[in-house]
């Protein structure tokens, strides 16, 4: 397009245009009226090829009166026809080959006008196609240029539309900032108490711990009294194995006090589960350190059981070969049957503790 734009403006200035700066140029060099006249009667005839008039050369000169360009035509053409002729000036040659030599140049020079002329035609009608191509694709142009323009205006519409879309966008942008602000805020303050609660978790944690070391060095430190009190029994029972009844006495009394220890036992590891359960809404990752606690409570009930059976088993066939051999009285002693129902009751009601615990 850029290219036919610059082909076009090449050939806008027409022949007239060149014709009016042409005589423009013609009234400042020649001031005077005639001459001024029969120089535009040469331009038009010599280099654009058009045939003079009267009314043509008033039309562009515009000076004197409608007599003075006649005037200054019939003066042209008599030049005109006078320089055309040739005159052959030879002292040798007659009259009248002279004369006839001179017709024969003048003719010659009248073709050549004539073709001169006939291709200065075809070359105007060449120029004239071309300036007509050139005016079709200057109204190409100013089509393409409409189109460009409408196609420029709708842009600019869209344009508008999009740059009012782009406020709205960044008014919204606004908005989602102000809130991602207020939901930082809250995030913070969210941060803030879970900071607060976990700290709160840490020391539920540091005295869960304490109670639970309390707690072993408790089972323990029972653990070591039963395991002293066994040690004693058994030793008891090798050294007076005819004392059956009271080392029997004996171990009632050492069974319910383990049952009353276990009791308190169980209580404390009630209580401590009543504890627990408040703390398990706070902190519910402690439960698996408080079914460590009770693993091993239940170690402790197991073999505190297996050491229970273990010891009745050796007496019972104490108790067995001592039966016989010993006299009636008056005053029966104890029998065993009881005693075993009182030495094996606390294991039973353990079991269910346990059972219970685990549950």
């Amino acid at each position: 397009m850029s290219d036919d734009l610059h082909v076009v403006s090449s050939n806008v200035p027409s022949d007239d245009t060149r014709l009016a700066a042409e005589i423009e140029r013609l009234k400042a060099e020649f001031p005077k009226t005639r001459e001024l006249y029969r120089e535009v009667c040469a331009l038009l005839f010599f280099r654009f090829g058009q045939t003079p008039t009267a009314n043509r050369l008033y039309q562009l000169v515009r000076r004197g009166s409608m007599g003075t360009p006649a005037a200054v035509l019939g003066e042209f053409w008599a030049e005109l026809r006078e320089k055309s002729r040739v005159r052959i000036d030879h002292p040798d040659l007659p009259a009248d080959l002279r004369d006839a030599a001179g017709e024969l140049v003048a003719t010659l020079w009248t073709r050549a006008t004539a073709s001169a002329r006939a291709e200065l035609d075809a070359l105007r009608t060449e120029v004239e196609g071309e300036r007509s191509a050139a005016e079709q694709r200057v109204a190409a142009a100013r089509g393409e240029l409409g189109r460009t323009e409408t196609a420029l205006e709708q842009r600019t519409a869209a344009l508008l539309a999009a740059q009012v879309e782009v406020r709205e966008l960044e008014k919204a942008q606004a908005e989602g900032h102000a809130a991602r602000q207020a939901l930082e805020a809250e995030v913070n303050r969210l941060k803030a108490e879970a900071a607060a609660r976990d700290r709160e978790l840490a020391t539920v944690r540091e005295g869960f711990s304490r109670d639970l070391d309390k707690l072993r060095e408790t089972a323990e430190r029972a653990e070591e009294r039963l395991r002293a009190t066994e040690k004693r029994a058994l030793l008891e029972i090798d050294r007076e194995r005819g004392a059956l009844a009271r080392l029997q006495k004996e171990v009632d009394e050492t069974t319910k006090r383990a049952d009353r220890r276990e009791a308190d036992h169980r209580r404390a590891v009630e209580a401590l589960q009543a504890q627990l359960g408040d703390a398990r809404h706070q902190a519910g990752v402690l439960q698996g350190r408080l079914d460590a606690a009770q693993a091993t409570n239940e170690a402790l009930q197991q073999q505190l059981a297996a050491l229970r059976e273990a010891r009745m088993n050796e007496a019972r066939p104490d108790r067995a070969k001592a039966a016989p051999a010993r006299p009636a009285v008056t005053r029966p002693s104890r029998p065993p049957g009881p005693s075993r129902k009182t030495a094996s009751a606390p294991a039973t009601a353990a079991k269910p503790a346990i059972r219970r615990k685990r549950g």
